[in-house]
């Protein structure tokens, strides 16, 4: 980690969960991270349940991802502020409850403009940040075991799971791109079951037996962008023992 050591990492929905606990390594790693979400005032909580000296790592900032114009302005604050995006964790991401042939299309398209538009936004955002530094920076996606499988549930997952399994495909197309665009920069896409969080808790993963704490994903984080130049983990997939999806 030590090449990471006062760099800047973006993660996006950091106010909570998955998010939070990758932002929350980052630091104690040694990196500054500007943590996006919609919820400020969480990310200010955040910063202050850190110790002195992490906090001084430590910048929240609003962002709502799924809005291109937002996504512009807060990539060019940090550019100017920062000096660049070394290391970008699209985390930020939502599933409502409904089935799809009866979902309202506005939420429809407010799962689709979070889950995949602006995974997009922020992934152009930052490669354009390290492509004008020639920076080998890293790109790290938290899929899901939904962008594998639709899972056999007695609920629907509607059109959280065709995001899911675009992000997939994005991850590949990234890879190829990346090959020869340069500069040396590196995707993963992080795929977890069910990880006990807010969004899980709030929709209709409560209940279920085998989970995952949020930490454990942002040990996947940490191992993938640890590796040496060389090295690429394009894809990880982490499930608690016992699941059943």
């Amino acid at each position: 980690m030590e090449r990471w050591l006062n760099r800047v990492a973006v993660v996006t929905g950091a106010s909570s969960g998955i998010g939070e606990a990758i932002a929350k390594d980052l630091v104690a790693a040694g990196v500054k991270v500007i943590a996006l979400g919609r919820r400020l005032e969480r990310l200010e909580k955040n910063k202050l349940d850190l110790s002195k000296s992490h906090q001084e790592l430590y910048f929240p900032q609003k962002c709502d991802i799924s809005n291109l114009d937002e996504v512009i302005s807060t990539f060019e604050w940090i550019e100017t502020t920062f000096g660049g995006t070394d290391i970008l964790v699209n985390n930020a991401g939502i599933l409502k409850n409904g089935n799809l042939v009866e979902m309202d299309p506005k939420v429809i398209d407010e799962v689709i403009n979070t889950n995949l538009r602006g995974l997009i936004y922020c992934t152009q955002a930052a490669y354009k940040s390290m492509k004008k530094r020639e920076f080998n920076g890293h790109i790290v996606h938290i899929n899901s075991i939904h962008g594998h499988r639709v899972p056999d549930l007695s609920f629907s997952t509607n059109i959280y799971t065709p995001t899911k399994f675009a992000v997939t495909a994005v991850n590949e197309v990234l890879r190829k791109e990346l090959n020869s665009l340069g500069p040396k920069i590196k995707t993963t896409s992080i795929s977890p079951g069910v990880v006990q969080t807010e969004m899980a808790v709030a929709n209709v993963f409560e209940g279920i037996a085998a989970y995952l704490q949020p930490e454990d994903v942002s040990q996947a984080v940490m191992f993938a962008i640890s590796t040496p130049p060389h090295v690429q983990i394009h894809e990880i997939i982490v499930k608690p023992v016992g699941e059943l999806i």
